[in-house]
């Protein structure tokens, strides 16, 4: 199988796979005892908590390691929600959020806030006028993923921050897909939060971690919890977190040739322009080499998924998240796409695997589907 579906989850790393089992052997005693062992488990958790805080350029204090990026999202938003609650209880999404903060955002509407989306232009870039028509005297949140999942575009983060920051609004950003392949340390600064996961890094699954400017209270969804200073409950996944830092520091050296293999694989497409409808920023810098999201025309993306699995390829639909829910894609909908062409959304993303053959292969398996799906009559699909 070629596996082309790297933006929705990644292989363990052998060096992480070497220091969970390591940490799981040696330092496995609880955090929260007060034997050596248990101050063992706190020691490496600590360094972990160094690490990773030097990596993205944070203060260590506001970093805490959590289950994932979705439970950092909601923990984020919730939290942000709760300190800015005297300046206004309005919140702004991107409407191309992942679901995990549009969820959150769904609860706290139900305990009396007001939820605003805010759409995305053409080119699936967050529109800036929009924003700020959006924006009223009780906007305390505004949350903006930093990379998009389904087509890769890389949002205008410090532009953001410098609409809302002199507002006293806060700023969260979703960075789990854009950690370790673009340096946080550009953005940190302008965020008061953001959210990260490790399986997106080739880190374990099941850990990931979320940023909160200590400057503001940590509000706790669950009071009483002990682990991660009161902020969440659990034993805290010690191996884990290692691993994920492991990983995490091994994605912030080893570049992949993104750029290159997206070339070749728009080249090789190229000939059949008339089959794709190609989703994204034309910029370099506004947009992630390794995601290509695309449409083929005339067809339905799982259609598409499906006869390429079929074939040995493995690429997505869209966001893992949204799989299998009987919906359009979010971001199409924030792009304003209609929803029978939405429905053709089909995400290419590369990875520590991807080669030039590889892409080659996948390009010329994708041009036979595409061209057997164009001779098909369109009200048989």
């Amino acid at each position: 199988m070629h596996y082309f579906d790297y933006a929705a989850a990644t292989p363990l790393c052998k060096e992480a796979a070497a220091v969970y089992l390591s940490v799981s052997q040696r330092q496995f005693g609880n955090t929260t005892s007060l034997h050596d062992e248990g101050g063992a488990a706190q020691h490496v958790l600590a360094q972990s908590r160094q690490q990773l805080a030097a990596l993205i350029g944070v203060r260590a204090e506001g970093l805490y390691f959590t289950s994932g990026g979705t439970e950092s999202n909601s923990l984020a938003l919730l939290s942000l929600a709760q300190a800015g609650r005297r300046k206004g209880q309005h919140i702004i999404l991107s409407a191309a959020e992942h679901p995990s903060l549009h969820s959150a955002a769904a609860y706290l509407q139900e305990r009396g806030y007001r939820i605003s989306l805010v759409p995305f232009t053409s080119e699936g870039l967050i529109d800036l006028q929009a924003l700020t028509n959006a924006i009223t005297e009780e906007t305390s949140v505004v949350s903006v993923q930093h990379c998009n999942p389904e087509i890769g575009t890389i949002q205008p983060v410090r532009a953001i921050s410098e609409l809302v920051r002199p507002k006293g609004i806060y700023l969260h950003s979703d960075c789990v897909q854009s950690f370790g392949k673009l340096p946080l340390t550009d953005i940190s600064v302008y965020v008061d939060s953001l959210s990260l996961s490790s399986h997106k890094v080739y880190g374990p699954k099941g850990v990931g971690a979320v940023y909160i400017n200590p400057r503001i209270r940590a509000v706790p969804l669950f009071p009483g919890a002990t682990q991660e200073k009161g902020f969440r409950g659990g034993t805290v996944n010690v191996p884990g977190i290692a691993a994920f830092v492991a990983a995490a520091e091994l994605a912030q050296t080893g570049v992949q040739p993104f750029t290159e293999l997206r070339e070749l694989f728009l080249e090789l497409l190229s000939a059949r322009k008339d089959l794709f409808t190609f989703y994204g920023s034309p910029r370099a810098a506004e947009q992630l080499p390794h995601i290509v999201g695309m449409c083929v025309k005339h067809s339905e993306g799982q259609l598409i998924m499906l006869e390429l699995n079929r074939r040995g390829f493995a690429v997505s639909t869209g966001s893992a998240c949204q799989v299998g829910q009987q919906q359009s894609s979010m971001t199409m909908g924030a792009m304003d796409i209609p929803p029978h062409l939405a429905k053709g959304l089909v995400r290419i993303s590369f990875g520590s695997s991807s080669t030039g053959e590889s892409v080659k292969k996948l390009a010329e398996a994708l041009l036979e589907v595409a061209e057997s799906m164009h001779k098909i009559p369109s009200d048989i699909l």
